[in-house]
């Protein structure tokens, strides 16, 4: 019993914060600002920090998985989840540009970049929990499939390491392509989703951006689900320490949005990080008992993993400030917030586009 209320109990907590989030918060739409942004930041860290310092102290309350000695240590687990959600969320803020240029091309207004990225992420939730489940089940019935994880985090890191600069172009989103053949769309400038003409149902340019933002949210996953489970296989720790990077995606794109380009290094840094955390998983799997024997227990390989990935990711931040941005970041999000969403050139695939009929002035 204490197992699912502790599930239930978490998410009913999620639920009202996204309730006071868009339904007293941001009930009207508006251009986030920088202290807005930076308040909201500082709230969900500190719920994370918080929530970590509920495991370590009520960790029998919790649907805690047992060590392999039998218990579920609260400062082993709370451990887990600040390295988890440090990985989760340096992943995250990576992963930022991608939402920036998604809304340039589409010139979505910053009123509406808000509304966007919170459905994306109501969307976000159930896609992380099915790839968190089909990870769980697959390392349970196939252990060694740590080594795949681990193997594929290191050539992951390998290619943040070796990145070509490349243009993100949201043109080759299959999602994309695929809601412009089959849907009925109007493009203007509507907040809704969706909206009704001429007795039809129509989905608007808005809806074409969630559905863009939601698949490359999938595309996310594949990267930071075996960096979690490199740090725990305790399903709790690594679905709440995803949850908690992801709600605080939002405001930490708009208090970042502007920095972006200072922070040359983070790729190099996050692919550091990832080859750290798959080459751990690969050691751990074939020489955990050598290790063991080295007195590196459990609690040590945590703080070990949590002391690197925080040095790796600290070195790179300070030396991106040091070097200066690569190039300066144009048009930041508040420069499109008066003009229209619009789409690049449409395909010649793509239906016809339903346009609102113009007002006729009477004769």
């Amino acid at each position: 019993m204490i197992e699912v209320w502790g599930w239930v109990g978490f998410h009913i907590f999620i639920l009202l914060m996204l309730a006071l989030d868009l339904g007293v918060l941001q009930r009207k739409a508006h251009a986030v600002s920088m202290r807005e942004a930076g308040i909201w930041s500082s709230i969900w860290i500190s719920l994370a920090m918080l929530f970590a310092l509920g495991i370590w102290q009520f960790s029998d309350r919790l649907p805690l998985q047992p060590t392999p000695e039998g218990e579920a240590l609260g400062s082993d687990k709370a451990l887990e989840f600040v390295t988890g959600y440090l990985v989760e969320l340096s992943l995250s803020v990576d992963n930022l540009f991608v939402f920036m240029v998604i809304f340039r091309y589409f010139g979505v207004p910053a009123k509406y970049q808000h509304r966007i990225l919170f459905w994306g992420i109501i969307g976000a939730l159930f896609m992380r929990a099915s790839f968190i489940l089909a990870g769980k089940v697959i390392l349970d019935l196939f252990h060694w499939m740590i080594v795949i994880f681990g193997a594929f985090l290191l050539l992951t890191g390998f290619r943040l390491l070796r990145k070509v600069e490349e243009d993100i172009d949201p043109e080759k989103n299959i999602v994309l392509r695929i809601g412009r053949r089959f849907l009925r769309i109007l493009h203007d400038d509507s907040p809704r989703f969706f909206v009704k003409r001429d007795g039809k149902w129509h989905s608007t340019s808005l809806f074409l951006v969630l559905l863009v933002v939601e698949s490359t949210d999938v595309v996310f996953a594949v990267d930071s689900i075996p960096a979690i489970f490199g740090i725990t296989n305790d399903p709790f720790i690594v679905y709440t320490s995803n949850i908690f990077a992801i709600l605080g995606l939002r405001s930490l794109y708009f208090l970042l949005a502007n920095f972006l380009g200072m922070f040359r290094y983070l790729g190099t840094g996050l692919g550091l990080v990832l080859m750290f955390v798959g080459l751990k998983m690969i050691v751990e799997f074939f020489w955990g008992q050598q290790l063991a024997d080295w007195g590196l227990e459990k609690r040590e390989m945590i703080l070990l993993s949590l002391g690197t990935i925080a040095g790796i990711l600290g070195i790179s931040v300070v030396a991106s400030l040091l070097a200066g941005p690569k190039e300066p970041l144009e048009h930041p999000p508040e420069a499109v917030a008066e003009s229209p969403i619009t789409l690049a050139e449409q395909p010649d695939e793509s239906p016809p586009v339903q346009q609102a009929p113009p007002a006729v002035p009477p004769e």
